[in-house]
């Protein structure tokens, strides 16, 4: 492996619960991560797989665009952001309870 365990727990900054998030958990297994802007797919694989102890089945990932936000005459932009869609194989679950 190319990248330390140490940098590896750097790819995942946070997990992402939503509604929609927590419908992708039910039906399909995946769970959803806010990942840093230049983390690929292999390096989220890895890191999940480390922090979680699960076998990662595939990787989805994609770049958020940040909103344009008004605050009285002056425009502002959020900043983008990349979400990774991790769908764990059968039998593996996380709890972030736990976690």
């Amino acid at each position: 492996m190319s990248i330390n365990k140490y940098q590896l727990a750097g790819v995942i900054e946070a997990p992402i619960i939503s509604e929609k998030s927590t419908n992708a958990a039910e039906k399909n297994n995946q769970f959803v991560f806010k990942v840093k802007k230049t983390a690929s797919k292999k390096q989220v694989k890895n890191a999940v797989e480390l922090m979680f102890s699960v076998e990662v089945d595939s990787v989805h990932v994609l770049n958020v665009k940040g909103k344009i936000k008004r605050s009285g005459k002056t425009l502002g932009k959020r900043s983008d952001w990349k979400k990774a869609y991790v769908k764990l194989k059968p039998g593996q679950d996380i709890e972030f309870s736990a976690a």
